[in-house]
């Protein structure tokens, strides 16, 4: 019963900002890592951000200076602000977390968020 429901996807300008957010519900005892992966059309999912619960963030090379990740523990949200958008960073955004619920840990995905980035 837990999900994680992505929103702030979009159609934006080269250079333009988008915010993602991430939501996550259900019966959740508690939430470590977090983060943000992105599919491109023909390529392997790949990580953008990750976030761990005491806030510690890591990012990919190719965002690092644009995007930032940020977390709101008590609103178990995490959000991507993605700033001087490219078009190669046009893609599927997908949110993810571990997640403890009941007896069971596990990751868990969103289904996923269209960024697309006109040139």
């Amino acid at each position: 019963q837990v999900q994680l429901v992505e929103s702030g996807g979009g159609l934006v300008q080269s250079g333009g900002s988008l915010r993602l957010s991430c939501a996550a519900s259900g019966s959740i005892l508690s939430i470590s890592d977090m983060g943000w992966y992105r599919q491109a059309p023909g390529k392997q999912r790949e990580v953008v951000a990750t976030i761990t619960s005491g806030g510690n963030t890591d990012y990919a090379d190719s965002v690092k200076g644009r995007f930032t990740i940020s977390r709101d523990n008590a609103k178990k949200m995490v959000y991507l602000q993605m700033n001087s958008l490219k078009p190669e960073d046009t893609a599927v955004y997908y949110c993810y977390g571990r997640i403890t619920a009941g007896l069971r840990r596990a990751d868990y995905w969103g289904q996923g968020t269209q960024v697309t980035v006109s040139s």
